[in-house]
């Protein structure tokens, strides 16, 4: 028996499928991994597991101590603003997926074309606003913002890139 591979009209489909999966999965591991981290005696999966997840942490994210939560005595495998991107990406990649294609009826009314109020460009930027004021105010004021600030500043940036992608493979996105 063959396995079937998906015809170029069901890849979208199967990317976002993979997608969601993923995004969904890495939340899982970001809190899952410190409570097997904490346990005395892990399986020999489990901590091939928690090696994994805090090595790939480690590529994306600084891991510093003092903006990682620590949970049940072991910290994240990424900081604060990164978890709350991830779960954020999470949440909006299930959200996305499972919800009706919604396209906004545009008028350009002859406007060039180059960033519009919805180009991905500008959503990112003004995801983005939030992180970047976190971190203007610690570079001016010498005061670290607290991790929930920091979680919650991550979470439109995590909102909007999954978005995107899903959006990007329904054939959404300009």
């Amino acid at each position: 028996m063959r396995a079937s591979v998906p015809s170029g009209n069901h890849m979208p489909a199967v990317l976002r499928r993979a997608f969601v999966a993923a995004a969904l999965a890495w939340a899982v591991l970001l809190v899952a991994v410190p409570f097997i981290a904490s346990r005395s005696h892990a399986t020999s999966l489990g901590t091939i597991i928690v090696v994994a997840v805090y090595g790939i942490g480690s590529f994306v994210c600084h891991q510093l101590p003092e903006r990682s939560w620590r949970l049940w005595t072991a910290q994240m495998p990424v900081c604060a603003r990164c978890a709350g991107i991830y779960i954020g990406a999470a949440i909006a990649a299930i959200a996305c997926s499972v919800a009706q294609p919604f396209r906004a009826a545009r008028t350009d009314h002859g406007r060039p074309e180059g960033l519009r109020y919805d180009s991905p460009r500008v959503l990112l930027a003004v995801a983005a606003l939030p992180s970047a004021i976190t971190l203007v105010y610690e570079w001016t004021s010498g005061i670290a913002p607290s991790n929930g600030v920091r979680f919650a500043a991550g979470i439109p940036i995590g909102i909007v890139v999954a978005w995107l992608v899903v959006s990007a493979a329904k054939n959404q996105v300009n």
